[in-house]
């Protein structure tokens, strides 16, 4: 075998940079550069100024459940075209690429945890997964839910991060609004506590129905949160907008959200929230309302 041989063979065996696996993470807002090891650590907080970096639904899980006690339901559901949607790409191959992309059916991982030892339902948004975007599977997901919740007699807790309704499903899409804000009017006759935790982003439908439905609204720092895009209501309106309208800080400021709450803090704080607000949930008045 010839000598240049030899090495062309070494170079093919070689990661090529896209490939090549990074032990550096770089802040987006203070562009510190940090061991990832550091990172994972703070659950993906900046370290230097206490940015929080986007997280999947997995990591999320992680976070806040007890270790070994999420058990995933209703992954058999997968989003179907029923419009026959193409734009640049046709809605069955986004949907096959964001699948393949994140391992999940939809943008939603939902399922039963204990959190600190208290029972509980858990919705999560993936924003990996088509934008977080909500569609008729995503709904129905959230109504197993509420439904689970109140069968079991827990609270529920939904971790949004989302662009708002999917736009290739249409009407389908925008119903989901109405059938989760349908579905937690049940949980609150019921008297069972539902957390929202708005994450960046939470936008559009989801911000518009069930995630500022919650009888506690959290955000975490820095989280954009909103309806429509800030350019978008500055060329409706035709004015000026504050600066950092439709960040976490501006909504508690405004009395629109109830609390901000560091990553690092947010299993604590949401599991003392279950044991306060699910004091009476499992006597006998919480039978008679279920039942009515």
């Amino acid at each position: 075998m010839r000598f240049a041989e030899i090495f062309s063979k070494i170079r093919k065996t070689q990661s090529t940079p896209n490939e090549a696996p990074s032990h550096w993470v770089k802040c987006s807002a203070c562009q510190s550069l940090m061991y990832y090891k550091e990172i994972e650590q703070r659950f993906n907080v900046c370290p230097k100024c206490g940015f929080h970096m986007r997280i999947s639904a997995k990591q999320r899980i992680e976070q806040l459940c007890d270790e070994g006690s999420f058990v995933e339901f209703d992954t058999n559901l997968i989003p179907i075209d029923p419009l026959k949607f193409v734009d640049k790409k046709s809605y069955k191959k986004r949907i096959e690429e964001a699948q393949e992309k994140t391992g999940k059916n939809s943008s939603v991982v939902c399922g039963s945890c204990t959190i600190e030892g208290v029972n509980a339902q858990i919705v999560v948004f993936d924003f990996a997964f088509m934008g977080g975007s909500l569609g008729s599977v995503e709904g129905e997901k959230i109504v197993r839910a509420i439904n689970r919740a109140m069968a079991n007699k827990e609270g529920l807790i939904i971790v949004s991060a989302s662009g708002g309704a999917r736009m290739q499903e249409s009407t389908f899409s925008l119903l989901q609004m109405s059938k989760t804000s349908a579905s937690l009017a049940k949980l609150a006759e019921v008297k069972l506590p539902y957390i929202s935790i708005l994450t960046d982003p939470t936008m559009g439908g989801v911000s518009a129905s069930f995630a500022f439905l919650g009888d506690i609204i959290m955000a975490e720092p820095g989280a954009l949160v909103g309806f429509a895009g800030q350019r978008v209501i500055k060329q409706t309106i035709g004015a000026d907008l504050p600066e950092g309208f439709q960040k976490a800080e501006f909504l508690l400021d405004h009395g629109l959200i109830d609390m901000i709450v560091t990553r690092t803090d947010m299993k604590k704080v949401v599991a003392d929230l279950l044991k306060l607000l699910g004091e009476n949930c499992k006597n006998d008045a919480f039978e008679l309302r279920l039942k009515a």
